[in-house]
């Protein structure tokens, strides 16, 4: 009966034990969606988002089965000029005077490499849904972070949407309508 008891207690010691994934809060001071465009053949011009709030479902053991999900409303968009803010926001682009909001939900991670993945999931703009993949990059993790005593994360990805598939194709081609979208974000462990 002993040997039974031991031989139990020796093979759940050799079982690995397997991580499962933690919840990591968006730091909103160090979180940015910043996407450019051609505007008629003679200038790139710069938006962005930040300051929004979201969690990532971080598995470090396996990658695969993390997710994150963002949301954020579309008024929040900084353009740096008042007036070129005002006509985005306006009927020929967001309409945002519904007070809508950006989200992303992530449906699938595929790992690429030692600290790439790509990230599938919906991204809802405009109250358009449409799959999109995020090719992303683990920038840099630390069990406790310098500030804030905590573990910490840093990704960045980047993507092209088309500005039709979210209603928001005005003045196209003329203005691009495929835009390059660069995420950049730091995530804490949530307590």
């Amino acid at each position: 009966m002993k040997s039974h008891f031991l031989g139990a207690a020796i093979a759940i010691a050799a079982t690995p034990v397997f991580a499962e994934a933690e919840k990591y809060a968006l730091d909103a001071s160090h979180s940015q969606i910043v996407f450019s465009y051609d505007h008629f053949g003679f200038s790139t011009t710069t938006s962005m988002f930040s300051g929004f709030d979201g969690e990532i479902m971080w598995d470090k053991e396996d990658p695969a089965a993390s997710s994150v999900t963002v949301t954020f409303p579309e008024a929040s968009l900084i353009t740096g000029w008042d007036e070129r803010t005002q006509h985005l926001m306006g009927g020929d682009f967001f309409g945002a005077d519904e007070g809508e909001d950006v989200s992303f939900a992530s449906t699938s991670i595929e790992v690429t490499g030692d600290d790439t993945a790509l990230i599938t999931g919906d991204l809802t703009i405009n109250g358009v849904t449409k799959e999109v993949v995020l090719d992303a990059k683990l920038n840099g993790q630390t069990d406790s972070h310098p500030m804030a005593g905590v573990p910490w994360a840093g990704f960045s990805a980047t993507t092209t949407l088309t500005r039709s598939d979210f209603n928001l194709g005005a003045f196209a081609p003329m203005v691009s309508d495929e835009v390059a979208v660069e995420i950049s974000v730091e995530a804490g462990k949530a307590e």
